[in-house]
């Protein structure tokens, strides 16, 4: 399904409770798993280490951080949908943020999702709760899943 191109806020609201796109798959690579171990100071061998995780992980392969997972949902979302007339959005939240399967390296993965509330936020926003399935290609568990909540403003 194509990326959903919105024009306005009063045209975002009428997809409350609608289905997503599903986002384009994204490959999970061994670079994107250490940059986000610097980033979070998070050097646990079953993340950078292949050849010991080659040795001794119950995967025989490097596996992603679950919060890295989760902090994909964002950009993922990028994918899905733009609402042109939004000037800038933000993260607000996450509730219920379940990581049922690991990530091995070099995994596909892609967003599922929908919009379960939007609700107005001040004058000019609005607060949006997206239920977030991240899948796995070929697997049957997903990466993650999260209700994230966002704000976005006119």
């Amino acid at each position: 399904m194509a990326k959903l191109e919105i024009e306005n806020f009063e045209e975002f609201k009428k997809l409350e409770g609608k289905q997503l796109p599903d986002g384009d798959w994204m490959t999970v690579n061994q670079e994107m798993i250490n940059d986000f171990a610097k980033a979070t100071g998070d050097f646990q061998w079953i993340h950078v280490d292949a050849e010991k995780a080659k040795k001794h992980s119950p995967f025989k392969k490097p596996v992603a951080h679950g919060f890295m997972s989760v902090s994909l949902i964002s950009k993922m979302l990028e994918g899905s949908i733009h609402v042109k007339s939004a000037q800038m959005g933000v993260n607000y939240g996450l509730n219920k943020v379940r990581f049922p399967s690991p990530v091995l390296v070099d995994s596909r993965l892609r967003l599922v999702g929908s919009i379960s509330n939007i609700e107005n936020y001040g004058d000019t926003g609005l607060k949006v709760t997206w239920n977030c399935t991240i899948e796995i290609e070929g697997s049957e568990k997903p990466a993650c899943v999260a209700e994230f909540l966002s704000l976005m403003f006119e």
